[in-house]
């Protein structure tokens, strides 16, 4: 039974297709892990998407390119690919796709914010050289796909710790020989703000909104996440309404109000001043450009993020 259904949308509506995580019973976990062929056609879509959940895709053969919030990287075999809740993704041109494809809810990590934050910072990039991780990372996948399939007594608590591991080497993977920073305070108010500005209605937080939600107060908020990310608060806020509003320019047919409204401004005309800013361009400049140019520095700017903490 494929484990990925999608939500419908028409194109001219604020959301892109929405694809859900279906676990068939008896597994009754949050969780899903197989090949390109068993989790089903829409692990391999070809057209603009986000989820609901978390995917880490494990390529290890095939041809074409893997698009993330408009960077286009042509596959290069074994790599992963990680997208989190709410990012643009599809495949370009892809053929004979191989490998494992791992899903799963937020509710299914270990209740560690560093798996949440890492998970962020690995999304940054749309392909993930493993290097010399692609051994002990395939061994990895190739182990939780039988724990998953044998479902022998325990395998929950196996599946969850070999995640985290999988986490860990990928993040070695793209970090070679540097030391995680330790869990802490500040690093967990920042990611709990990082995934409260890149959830569903997160372009709307202001840094006082956040903060109340939070249960700290702006000045504090303040303080933890520039300590945990070298970024204010409001800069982290103003880098993901300009993300939102890239991902609805190039990948719905929304007028530039309807894209002001959904990235979270009132006044369409300051939006654009606010667009320009950001990016050099307006919003009618970028969606002329970004049509088949993902090359574009202005264009994958934002997509590059700076490490989240």
């Amino acid at each position: 039974m494929d484990a990925l259904r999608t939500t419908p949308t028409p194109r001219t509506t604020p959301d892109l297709p929405l694809h859900r995580l279906q676990v068939p019973l008896p597994h009754l976990l949050p969780f899903a892990i197989g090949s390109f062929d068993t989790i089903g056609p829409l692990s391999r879509a070809g057209f603009p998407h986000r989820h609901s959940f978390y995917e880490i895709v494990h390529v290890t053969g095939g041809r074409g390119a893997h698009v993330l919030d408009l960077v286009h990287r042509p596959l290069a075999p074994p790599q992963l690919c990680v997208i989190t809740p709410g990012q643009v993704h599809y495949w370009s041109d892809a053929d004979e796709l191989t490998g494992q494809v791992v899903l799963f809810n937020e509710d299914f990590l270990l209740r560690n914010p560093q798996d949440l934050a890492a998970l962020r910072t690995l999304a940054t990039r749309p392909a993930l050289g493993l290097g010399e991780q692609a051994g002990p990372i395939g061994a990895l996948l190739a182990d939780m796909e039988h724990e998953y399939c044998s479902r022998q007594p325990g395998y929950q608590g196996v599946l969850r710790a070999s995640l985290h591991i999988l986490i860990v080497r990928a993040l070695r993977a793209g970090r070679p020989g540097e030391r995680q920073s330790p869990p802490g305070r500040p690093t967990e108010v920042a990611s709990a703000f990082t995934r409260l500005i890149a959830g569903p209605g997160g372009v709307r937080y202001s840094v006082a909104s956040s903060a109340q939600e939070l249960g700290v107060s702006p000045g504090h908020l303040q303080t933890l996440v520039k300590q945990a990310t070298g970024r204010t608060p409001g800069g982290l806020i103003r880098r993901q309404q300009t993300l939102e509003a890239k991902r609805l320019l190039a990948c719905t047919d929304l007028t530039i109000r309807q894209v002001s409204k959904e990235a979270g401004f009132a006044d369409p005309a300051y939006f654009c001043r606010f667009f320009r800013r950001e990016t050099g361009m307006t919003p009618g400049e970028f969606r002329a450009r970004v049509d088949g140019n993902h090359h574009d520095p202005r264009i994958a700017s934002i997509a590059a993020a700076p490490d989240c903490p």
